[in-house]
């Protein structure tokens, strides 16, 4: 089973957050764009992948998976809604890995039958980003998650921030997902190295 490409996994709303927090050494990113016209959209999702190139960042493209596809984007990121219509096949086929959020034991059992390169499990603690059907899962459900899936990366994304890592870590993930933690920061840059360095300090 593939690792996932680091231990931390900011996520963001715009190509420039993909080059400053990869010029700090983020380098497994998602980004995550809504409410943008076509044209719009995919000159973002083309700057995003050119920075990734540039400091050899992995991107995860959330959702639109006929453009990660056309554009050769490394990772794709579905929600549970967005496998009603994805054509699973066709992403295989064009060698992109995915990752697949789940909520419940009900959507764990549809991600796994997916065959993901990772699951994501959320939110581990309240979060204000996202209006949520569910509530708060707790460390002790990645513990769960992990016995579950044995050997499939397990990523934590939900209300996280940096003194909420190394619970995160300990309790089975293998990478932990922030948005405003990084995005929201006084100093961005600084904050991946600090994620970087409490990361590697678990090793």
């Amino acid at each position: 089973m593939t690792s996932l490409p680091q231990k931390i996994y900011p996520v963001v709303d715009t190509a420039l957050w993909v080059d400053r927090l990869g010029s700090a050494g983020a380098r497994f990113i998602q980004l995550r764009v809504k409410d943008r016209s076509p044209e719009d959209l995919l000159a973002e999702i083309r700057a995003a992948h050119a920075f990734a190139k540039k400091h050899g960042v992995c991107l995860v493209l959330n959702d639109y998976w006929q453009i990660a596809i056309a554009e050769g984007i490394d990772y794709l990121h579905l929600g549970q809604e967005d496998l009603d219509t994805a054509d699973l096949e066709a992403i295989r086929k064009a060698g992109i890995r995915l990752g697949l959020s789940t909520h419940s034991h009900e959507e764990l059992t549809r991600a796994l039958a997916c065959k993901p390169d990772y699951v994501a499990l959320g939110p581990i603690w309240p979060t204000r980003l996202k209006k949520m059907p569910f509530g708060p899962q707790g460390t002790e459900r990645l513990t769960e998650w992990k016995a579950l899936i044995g050997d499939l990366p397990l990523v934590a994304i939900g209300g996280i921030t940096l003194e909420r890592l190394r619970p995160c870590l300990d309790a089975g993930a293998d990478s932990v997902a922030a948005v405003s933690d990084f995005t929201q920061h006084a100093d961005p840059e600084g904050q991946v190295k600090a994620w970087l360095a409490e990361a590697d300090r678990r090793a």
